[in-house]
Formats: C-alpha cells, structure tokens, sequence
C-alpha cells in the first residue's frame, strides 16, 4: 500500500509539472514538443487540411483555452479571424494578450512582404506582412529558440532539461539544413505560380521567383480577367509548375494546366497538410520536392 501511494504522489507529481501548451498550428506544436519533451502537454487548434486564416471555432477550442498555461500563435494577423472570440470566451488571464502565457511568434521573425498601405482595395492583406513564415525550414531554428525561452520562463526549475533538448533539436536541424539548402541550389532562377502567397520565404530564401498569383488579390477570388493574363504571362516567362495549397479550390489550377502545359503541384503549407507530411523533415522535403521537380 505505502508504495502504491507513493506512486500515485510521484503520478500527480509529474501531471501537475506538465505544462499544457496550446499552439494555433501544427508545425508549431511540433517544435513545442521537441523543446518541451516529457514536460509539455501540446495541444494543436487548427486543423491543417483547413485554410489557416478561418479555422471553425468550435466551443471544444474555448474548453482548450481555459486550461492552457501557455498558448503560442503565429501572430502576424493570421489568426486574426478566429482566435480572439475563442481568447475572449475561454477568460483565461494567463494567455491573453500582454500576458506571461502567450507567445506570438511573428515578434521573433524578419517580416517580409509588409505592405506601405493597409486598404481592402489590395485584398485582405496582413499588415504586419506576409504571416506564412513557417514554410522556411530555416525558421525553425528561430521558432525553436523563442519557445525554449519561454518554456524556461514558465518553468525556471526545468529550465537544463529544456536547454539540453534545444541543444539537442538545434545540432540536428542545423545538419539537416545543410544537406537540404545544397539540395535545392540546383532551383535556383526557377519560376512558378501560386494560388496564395504562401510560399514567399521559402521561394525568397531559395532564389526562386514567383511571377504570379491565382488569387488577383490576397483572399479574392480568380476572375477570368486574371486568369487569362496569369496564363499570358506564365507562357511568356516559361513557367512550368504551379504551387497549390490543399484547402484553395484546385479547378482554376488544373485550367490553367491545361493551357500552358505547366504542372500543379500540391504544397503542403503545414505538418500533415499532405500525405507523408508528418515530421518536420518530410514537411519541408516535400515543399522542396514539389517546388523542383
């Protein structure tokens, strides 16, 4: 009896110290338990079949709030749809805004695409600039680094064990860098399309050029207008591959496929987007795959 209640201490012991930790995507939440080990307990919100900028706030969302301690978002205004009623409804003081429990990642990137002028002329443009950070495997590191400092900060007693498993995350991701940015010297001047500018670090960090959109506008559906110009102009520039997300329709792709002899290929834009996207490696091998071939 005395050792199946020490046990049961030692159990309650280690429930208490984990920290639960939710994150609004899935990369995110992945890197979480990389740094967070045994220590965290990582809950993702956003389904990553689903368009990242209108996640369903389901009332399970408000029940995943309230119990956090730590929520770490993306930031940059891409959440901006969803998440703040589901903030307001959870009432939990740790994770609102200005609070100890809230980690926006947006403040630890180099924004890029950060428009002079906000107006819903130009679409639904980010103000903060392009949100999408995330589909730059050289990110990670920065992402990792931020959640480190903040797990340590929530729980300064566990703070080796988090340096070690960043120490440890960090040496492997750094050679996997280097194998994968020599990999992908031979895309570099390569030209293609998107559907929506999800992919601009990633193509900016790789020398690849973007010459067009799907979208006229961010958020605005492809008019015929446009879409006769973007085939023009991808027969002018000899483009050959169009980048096309999971939860855009896919129809305008395929007809302008048709007409330019290009190939559309499914890019995921987060872990387990896409089939075999469910490591951080697979992720990004696969953005580099499809964006070469």
């Amino acid at each position: 009896m005395k050792k199946l209640l020490l046990l049961t201490i030692l159990l309650q012991g280690f429930l208490f110290a984990s920290l639960r930790v939710d994150t609004t995507y899935s990369t995110m939440g992945l890197i979480t338990q990389k740094i967070g080990g045994d220590l965290v307990n990582v809950t993702v919100l956003g389904s990553s079949k689903y368009d990242p900028h209108f996640i369903v706030p389901k009332p399970s969302l408000i029940a995943k709030l309230r119990r956090a301690d730590l929520l770490i978002m993306n930031g940059g205004g891409l959440e901006l749809g969803w998440l703040p009623p589901l903030l307001r409804a959870a009432n939990n003081a740790k994770i609102q805004n200005g609070a100890k429990g809230l980690l926006d990642m947006s403040h630890y990137i180099s924004m890029i695409d950060v428009p002079s002028s906000v107006s819903r002329a130009f679409g639904d443009v980010h103000a903060q600039g392009n949100p999408h950070f995330s589909t730059d495997p050289n990110q990670v590191l920065v992402m990792a680094e931020a959640i480190k400092k903040k797990l340590i900060q929530l729980d300064p007693e566990n703070e080796k064990i988090y340096q070690e498993n960043f120490n440890v995350f960090q040496k492997k991701w750094q050679r996997y860098l280097q194998n994968f940015d020599t990999k992908m010297q031979m895309c570099q001047g390569k030209k293609v399309v998107q559907y929506h500018e999800l992919y601009n670090y990633f193509l900016k960090r790789y020398d690849i050029q973007s010459i067009g959109n799907i979208e006229p506008l961010p958020g605005i559906s492809p008019s015929s207008k446009h879409t006769l110009a973007l085939i023009m102009s991808m027969r002018q520039n000899h483009v050959k591959t169009i980048l096309q997300d999971v939860y855009h329709e896919q129809k305008t792709a395929a007809f302008i496929a048709s007409k330019t002899g290009a190939k559309v290929q499914i890019i995921p834009h987060d872990i387990r987007a896409v089939k075999g996207s469910d490591t951080l490696e697979n992720f990004y091998n696969i953005i580099g795959k499809r964006i070469c071939n």
